[in-house]
């Protein structure tokens, strides 16, 4: 059975205060560095795996794309998903990003947000990605960063509870580990950065992109609580382009 702790009552109510009070990572960093990555949208076919709230199917909207398949499992996330949008170029699913079988060369972009490190067995969904994209296409996708899975202690603390350094053990080691966010029992699949890139070469896809996203001094001085995020990389953003025939 597939991971569905956003359906989790404590763990939703707590996750949507943070999205909807934008305090997290997504809005200050992920999403613009995400944004940022893509190709024009003008008329474009967009497959969003993890789509959670919506909103990302709805700025791509908003940006000119024809239509959006928006892909999630948790039916929590997708009611508000579909509360929020009056559009009905946007297409919500209830579906695991694992068994979610998109049409073949149906999509210009394929995007997942911040979804895929919850996801055991990531090549096979960039295999099947790979196939729904038409050729050209691109893939875009940011995970949880690595130097993150691999470490669920997180900031080891100096005498007076500062952060200190972040701790940094079993790397290589690639297999699922569970943490704490919002509640116990949160399972993330720890899989390299060289994982991340051969799984998506091993499917076909020509490397575009490879970005670590760190918050600038702007973005500091107008919220003092991503300053860890300045310290280690807290996102890895990946695009690929499936090749012309």
């Amino acid at each position: 059975m597939q991971q569905n702790i956003y359906d989790h009552p404590v763990f939703f109510s707590q996750y949507q205060a943070l999205r909807d009070s934008d305090t997290g990572l997504n809005g200050a960093l992920e999403q613009p560095a995400l944004r940022g990555a893509l190709p024009p949208l003008t008329g474009a076919e967009v497959l969003d795996l993890g789509c959670g709230f919506g909103d990302f199917a709805r700025w791509a909207r908003a940006q000119g794309a024809a239509g959006v398949t928006a892909v999630d499992l948790s039916e929590r996330m997708l009611e508000q998903a579909r509360a929020r949008t009056q559009d009905q170029a946007i297409q919500y699913q209830c579906a695991a990003i694992e068994d979610f079988q998109p049409s073949a060369e149906a999509y210009d972009l394929a995007v997942s947000s911040l979804a895929l490190h919850y996801v055991a067995d990531y090549a096979a969904v960039a295999a099947r990605v790979f196939a729904a994209l038409k050729p050209g296409g691109v893939f875009a996708l940011t995970v949880e960063h690595p130097i993150c899975t691999a470490s669920p202690r997180g900031w080891a603390l100096d005498e007076a509870g500062r952060q200190a350094h972040w701790t940094l053990d079993g790397y290589f080691r690639q297999d699922a580990r569970e943490t704490r966010w919002f509640v116990d029992g949160v399972i993330k699949h720890h899989r390299t950065v060289e994982s991340y890139v051969a799984g998506l070469l091993g499917a076909g896809f020509q490397l575009l992109h490879l970005g670590e996203p760190a918050p600038d001094e702007r973005a500091l001085a107008r919220q003092q609580g991503l300053r860890p995020h300045a310290r280690r990389p807290a996102l890895l953003l990946l695009t690929a382009r499936k090749p012309m025939l």
